[in-house]
């Protein structure tokens, strides 16, 4: 009776974090389309674009493993629900700012709210997936984050078009207070007390194990250079699609949401073969797809052409999502699932950042064209060195295993 109450208690936190996700990240989705081109009237040259993306990335990059060990130690509830009070404020302000320099600020303070909401949905997840089924609970997160990701831009698009870009801000606070809600009333404090594996190390201890271990690096690698292409794909298309096509809100929204609900469909089919079938296989093919079709968007010569490509993408990253987030689940079961989370998803920022800052210098020095070429060769080349990495790292793993087991 316990086990069938623990198991229903389990299922009730993962469809309410599920549904909460969703809704917050179709929120975040609806103004994608949108800050380019607010940002671009009030002035913002590429390297301001940029900096406006990098400077969320630093805060919630910052702030995500020092959040995400703390859920491990003083519960996750409470993180989820002030990281999307913060989104509400946020959506609230940005139609107010002023000038590049107040929205860079406005940014900042969103990464914060973001630090308190993926690693520990991520920490979340992980603790509820079985042994051997990391990949399909990842997938199913998955879902959620793409869905509303995807979602989101085409509702931005159409409601920029219909009542202007303030609409789009709006709707995302109204959605991150409607998830922050449904958190307060629903979501049961079971797990609250529950302590992660590591937590008594301290949050610079358990940084340091995580770094001395050559596939954890290797993981993370893999995670940082795969976000490299977030910047170029999302907020300098509407700008290559004004140049090339003259494109509307509307468009620009479903090339972003077929690229992003192809991704989404695919995650738990994806997930299964990521539990079942060999993972560094399944994420060399994802990333040479991702760095191939970066090369190919710029060379796109009409709207039909460029949502082919990113269907494509799409396609390639629902391969590359599964395994990574399997592989960190893993590895939270030795540095405790809140830290993991926490030092992936600071990995995830970086790509982020370093993504962004070049982005936008490689367009301001030669042209919009070559980010996207550069960020997907660069992406090539680190994610391949990260998927050795894994490979060795997890053969002497398992060698340091076998011997341990012997003596």
């Amino acid at each position: 009776m316990i086990l069938i109450l623990f198991s229903t208690m389990n299922r009730q936190i993962l469809i309410i974090l599920l549904l909460s996700v969703f809704i917050a990240l179709l929120g975040i989705g609806i103004i994608v389309p949108v800050m380019p081109d607010f940002a671009t009237r009030l002035g913002a040259s590429g390297t301001s674009l940029g900096l406006m993306i990098a400077a969320f990335s630093l805060t919630r990059g910052f702030f995500q493993p020092i959040f995400g060990s703390f859920s491990d130690r003083w519960g996750r509830k409470g993180f989820l629900i002030t990281g999307l009070f913060i989104y509400g404020l946020v959506g609230l302000i940005l139609p107010e700012a002023g000038s590049v320099a107040n929205l860079i600020v406005i940014r900042s303070f969103h990464g914060f709210g973001s630090a308190m909401i993926m690693p520990v949905a991520m920490a979340y997840v992980s603790e509820l997936a079985p042994s051997g089924k990391e990949g399909r609970y990842m997938g199913l997160l998955n879902i959620a984050i793409f869905s509303g990701i995807g979602g989101g831009p085409i509702l931005g698009g159409f409601f920029a078009d219909l009542w202007g870009m303030s609409a789009a801000f709006y709707a995302m606070a109204a959605l991150s207070f409607l998830a922050m809600g449904l958190l307060i009333v629903k979501m049961p404090g079971m797990t609250e007390k529950k302590i992660s594996p590591g937590t008594g190390l301290g949050i610079y201890r358990a940084m340091g194990r995580v770094f001395a271990s050559r596939r954890t690096n290797g993981i993370l690698l893999a995670r940082m250079s795969t976000m490299l292409i977030m910047v170029p794909t999302m907020a300098f298309l509407p700008l290559l699609m004004h140049q090339k096509f003259g494109a509307t809100g509307i468009m620009i929204g479903l090339i972003i949401t077929v690229r992003t609900l192809i991704n989404a469909v695919l995650q738990f089919p994806c997930g299964r073969m990521a539990d079942r079938r060999d993972k560094t296989l399944l994420l060399t093919m994802g990333c040479l797809i991702i760095s191939f079709i970066m090369v190919l968007v710029p060379l796109a010569a009409d709207f039909l052409q460029l949502l082919l490509l990113y269907g494509v993408l799409g396609a390639g990253e629902a391969l590359i999502w599964p395994v990574l987030g399997a592989l960190a689940s893993e590895d939270g079961r030795i540095y405790g699932h809140g830290t993991m989370m926490g030092v992936f998803n600071l990995a995830m920022s970086s790509g982020i950042f370093f993504g962004s800052l070049g982005a936008g210098l490689v367009m301001d020095f030669w042209g919009l064209r070559w980010s996207f070429i550069t960020i997907g060769i660069t992406v090539l080349f680190l994610s391949l060195a990260a998927i050795a990495m894994i490979r060795t790292g997890s053969a002497q793993g398992q060698r340091d295993i076998t011997m341990q087991n012997a003596a």
